[in-house]
């Protein structure tokens, strides 16, 4: 099953962390010295932040996926939308489950 996953970069983690455990409702899932996610059901997202310098905003989307499969078809998606050859960085992706057992690899 699919997830889409935000990542926005914060100034204030605590001030971040209260804003967004009041607007999602509860705590995050995980949390760290600059770093928390909330893995959200309702919509179906994993929503991080991170207070790691770099400027507030966006720093990354992607689309979490639980199975190998699912990552071929996301990634063939994604070469149709963008065209073969259409830019110099190969498509990343990672495979894993919520213990965060990353397996990254090139899908070129």
């Amino acid at each position: 099953m699919k997830r889409l996953h935000v990542h926005v970069a914060v100034e204030s983690l605590e001030e971040s962390i209260e804003f967004y455990s009041v607007l999602f409702g509860g705590q995050p899932t995980i949390q760290k010295a600059d770093y928390a996610k909330w893995m959200l059901d309702d919509p179906r997202v994993n929503f991080a932040i991170s207070a790691r310098g770099r400027a507030p905003g966006v720093d990354h989307l992607g689309i979490q996926v639980e199975a190998r499969e699912e990552l071929a078809e996301v990634a063939g998606r994604l070469r149709r939308a963008i065209g073969e050859g259409v830019g110099a960085r190969p498509v990343r992706g990672f495979l894993g489950d919520l213990s965060h057992d990353r397996r990254k690899g090139d899908l070129r």
